[in-house]
């Protein structure tokens, strides 16, 4: 696609700083999501803080060569539950967090030698376009319900009580104006159709809301500003707490923290794949020969070593910030220089860290649409490249789609396959089979 800046491109200090936010608050949401899912007194600030320590070692790693945003990753979700579920305090939960990381971070890094050892020919012929394709779309598809959930204020980020219908009008609003700037905006309006798309979904919700508060009424009042009541302003890094119970770690904790961890590095490792594949095909560069996939990966595996060492989540490439780089055409590292470097001033900045937390999740919701969207379309594109007339191809195609939009997942123990990873090993599997046959031939 057209790039208006590429990635050595260096935009204006004050533009940069623009597109950096814009870039924030389309990580921003699913980032400080995760610890607030874990729970146990996880600061979402430090998670904030962590993801911009994250990203600043992966761009490191990579030289400044992959315009992408780490952020805190839901694959690990249940890995961090088991953290805490297996310690005898929070404490020594806190101090799981960290060393289940460093687990996770490990098996990047072994991946990454293995790499540097092999080359990365091998992952053309395992994951080939009919593969990669598919499985792009469908990170992009997997994410459609949280995208419909937050815009119908369902997910439980908007003040209780709120009518649907005014958070699918808040939302529609976002679209809209996110859509009108992408497409009919000039100049700078086009390279930040989010941040002028969130702006006037949050200027009606502001107008129900005060409408809601003026009338008594719970069903307008979309904006929960009750968050500035609990507003801090120093983050609550995970390595402080972690230090008051790393003495009663055990073996069999250790055990537990590797078995939750360890299988879910190797799965993520597909989606990493898929990621910078999709961005690759983005800016028109392949990230996994320039700067290399054992770069991309020790960028990965050390930044989320880093990113929980401060907010005890591990780090993962977004989606959400590939596709802000697809709509606003914008592949400048520098900005997500900048985004790593914003991320971590806000979170000692408590009044705007809490505003942006405000931002209901029906704005955010109308943004995702667009978002998740772009990823699903970048996945379809190429996709364009296969011949859907040979059975094979048609195949390996549907396999992927409708395991991966059927929301195949698959649980041992305290481990989950995400449909993503579901989706791209079948897919592997389905090609390989009718690989022979066409060898055959």
């Amino acid at each position: 696609m057209n790039l208006t800046y590429n990635i050595k491109d260096k935009p204006g200090f004050g533009k940069t700083v623009v597109f950096a936010l814009q870039q924030l608050l389309a990580i921003m949401a699913a980032t400080i999501a995760v610890p607030g899912a874990v729970g146990n007194g996880m600061s979402q600030t430090a998670a904030l803080f962590g993801a911009g320590v994250g990203t600043l070692v992966y761009l490191l790693f990579t030289r400044f060569k992959s315009p992408v945003f780490l952020g805190s990753s839901f694959a690990f979700l249940g890995s961090m539950n088991a953290a805490f579920a297996g310690a005898v305090s929070v404490q020594i939960g806190y101090a799981g967090l960290i060393i289940g990381a460093l687990f996770a971070g490990l098996v990047y890094v072994f991946l990454a030698v293995i790499v540097k050892l092999v080359g990365v020919k091998w992952i053309d012929k395992l994951m080939p376009p009919v593969i990669i394709g598919p499985t792009v779309a469908i990170i992009g598809l997997s994410l459609a319900g949280n995208a419909v959930r937050d815009m119908l204020g369902t997910s439980g980020a908007v003040a209780a009580g709120t009518s649907t219908y005014v958070c699918i009008v808040c939302g529609l609003v976002t679209l809209a104006v996110t859509m009108i700037c992408s497409v009919y905006g000039k100049k700078m309006l086009r390279m930040i159709p989010f941040i002028i798309g969130i702006l006037a979904g949050y200027l009606v919700a502001l107008c129900f809301t005060l409408i809601g508060r003026a009338t008594d009424s719970a069903a307008l009042t979309v904006i929960d500003f009750g968050k500035f009541s609990s507003m801090t302003w120093i983050p609550d890094f995970t390595f402080l707490t972690a230090a008051k119970g790393l003495s009663g770690v055990t073996g069999s904790y250790l055990a537990t923290l590797a078995v939750a961890y360890v299988p879910v590095a190797f799965v993520v490792f597909a989606e990493h794949i898929a990621d910078h594949k999709n961005l690759s095909s983005i800016i028109g560069i392949e990230l996994l020969k320039d700067p290399g996939l054992d770069h991309t990966l020790l960028g990965d595996g050390v930044g989320s070593i880093a990113g929980a060492l401060f907010g005890g989540c591990p780090n993962t490439t977004y989606g959400e910030s590939v596709g802000c780089v697809a709509i606003s055409g914008n592949a400048s590292v520098v900005t997500i220089l900048y985004t790593a470097i914003l991320a971590m001033l806000i979170s000692f900045f408590g009044p705007f860290a809490t505003f942006l937390a405000t931002i209901p999740s029906c704005v955010m919701g109308g943004v995702c649409v667009a978002l998740y969207g772009f990823i699903a379309v970048s996945g379809l594109k190429m996709i364009q490249a296969v011949d859907l007339n040979d059975n094979h191809n048609l195949f390996v195609v549907s396999v992927i789609l409708i395991a991966g939009v059927g929301g195949m997942t698959l649980s041992f123990g305290k481990v989950t396959i995400t449909e993503v990873a579901c989706a791209l090993i079948l897919g592997i599997l389905a090609n390989t089979l009718l690989s022979r046959k066409k060898a055959d031939r």
